[in-house]
């Protein structure tokens, strides 16, 4: 069974930086697709970015998000740099994934990312 694993998640201060990552276990292929959604006080889950194996960053998702998603070829791990980080940002953030093409979708257990002073 494959499971995604957050970590880097805590408070930071506006204005300042995180760097979350995940990792996936229990998969001996590729996922498809990697990558972050987010979830707002009172507000609906939404994506954040997300990428293909071996493809480039989604580019319309890059310019809402302002953040930056790597993902290294042939590994099961992505992480998330987010930078420049307002009160808006706050939020739980989750890892997910897409097993294959045709779908599969898994998620992780979240994690939260609330900034303040």
């Amino acid at each position: 069974q494959v499971q995604l694993v957050e970590s880097g998640g805590g408070l930071v201060q506006p204005g300042g930086s995180l760097r979350l990552s995940c990792a996936a276990s229990g998969s001996s292929f590729s996922l498809y697709v990697m990558g972050w959604y987010r979830q707002a006080p009172g507000k609906q889950r939404e994506v954040v970015e997300t990428m293909r194996s071996g493809a480039s960053r989604n580019y319309a998702e890059a310019v809402k998000s302002r953040f930056t998603l790597s993902r290294e070829n042939g590994k099961n791990t992505d992480d998330l740099q987010m930078d420049s980080l307002g009160p808006e940002k706050t939020a739980v953030y989750y890892c997910y994934a897409q097993l294959s093409p045709v779908g599969g979708s898994i998620w992780g257990q979240g994690t939260e990312v609330p900034v303040s002073s």
